[in-house]
């Protein structure tokens, strides 16, 4: 099956020479200049990778990036920016953006961002659930299988991205793991942009976790983390 991406830009030439490269190579483009349609089509559409324009006219790039991080963590973001600043990427990053290209760039350039990131998410795309899959994690009950982490009555549903990196630790409990283990076991690869990714992760967890002050996730610095249960302790 084709690769579906959403492609928003409203640069009427970029976008034109942009779409029929793009489609050139196989992929089924989605394609708006106006943020605000934008943010109707991640609502109501699923894709498998998104470039957005981040200066646009009205909603720009870096909302609509948040609007689609709200209901799928996985998918890749490009965004596409004649900013430079590094204040400017880095609120991207956090935003759970995957990569940058900078204006102007090669369509030679884009299309290899594309097709790296289509291969690294099905590299990481969710693998059959283990055979034990129910946790018991101080006060909470974390169950993989079904994406949740529940304490008493309260049900949290987690992200698969969430739910892998939490059962990672699950399965290194009490040991040193290499944040370089980490991106390359959930991510695919080790670099600076997946390490970002892996931060905003790591801080959703903690605060998932917040109410059990027996259960933490340390920073080791210089290796990785440590993800520790106080009654595991000598």
């Amino acid at each position: 099956m084709k690769a579906h991406l959403l492609y928003v830009e409203d640069d009427e030439s970029l976008s034109f020479v942009t779409r029929d490269n793009l489609e050139l190579k196989g992929y089924q483009v989605t394609y708006t200049d106006n943020g605000q349609q934008a943010m109707q089509m991640v609502r109501q559409q699923s894709f498998d990778l998104c470039i957005l324009d981040v200066m646009l006219p009205g909603v720009d790039g870096f909302t609509i990036a948040q609007e689609i991080r709200k209901n799928n963590v996985d998918v890749p973001i490009l965004f596409l920016t004649a900013k430079s600043l590094k204040e400017d990427k880095i609120h991207g990053l956090r935003l759970g953006a995957d990569d940058y290209i900078t204006k102007p760039f090669s369509i030679e350039e884009l299309l290899l961002k594309v097709d790296i990131f289509l291969r690294r998410s099905k590299i990481t795309a969710p693998q059959v659930a283990p055979q034990t899959s129910s946790f018991e994690l101080g006060h909470y009950h974390f169950d993989y299988k079904n994406l949740s982490l529940q304490q008493d009555d309260q049900k949290r549903r987690l992200t698969q991205k969430e739910a892998d990196l939490l059962h990672f630790f699950v399965q290194h409990r009490n040991e040193i793991v290499k944040r370089s283990q980490i991106l390359e076991r959930l991510w695919g690869e080790d670099d600076y942009f997946m390490g970002r990714s892996l931060d905003v992760f790591i801080s959703r967890l903690r605060k998932y976790l917040r109410d059990d002050p027996r259960l933490k996730i340390e920073n080791i610095h210089g290796v990785g983390f440590k993800f520790t249960e106080a009654e595991a302790l000598d």
